[in-house]
């Protein structure tokens, strides 16, 4: 009762297709390929790793510039 048979799933998969169709079953596919393959792009990342820290230290020095122009103006 706890576990199913090979002819459990058959049916299942038949159902699905029947009342998806093959070219929705094809499409939710494809879009589910494409997030995983943009997720793992997200991941790895485009920036270099020493860059994102250089344009912090950039932030940080223009942040206090701007301070600095205030006390003095």
């Amino acid at each position: 009762m706890g576990s199913f048979s090979i002819w459990h799933w058959i049916i299942v998969l038949v159902v699905v297709v029947v009342v998806f169709g093959t070219s929705k079953l094809r499409n939710v596919g494809k879009d589910l390929g494409e997030g995983i393959k943009g997720f793992k792009e997200g991941l790895k990342g485009d920036e270099k790793p020493g860059q994102l820290g250089s344009e912090k230290r950039e932030d940080a020095a223009e942040a206090a510039r701007e301070e600095a122009r205030r006390k003095d103006g």
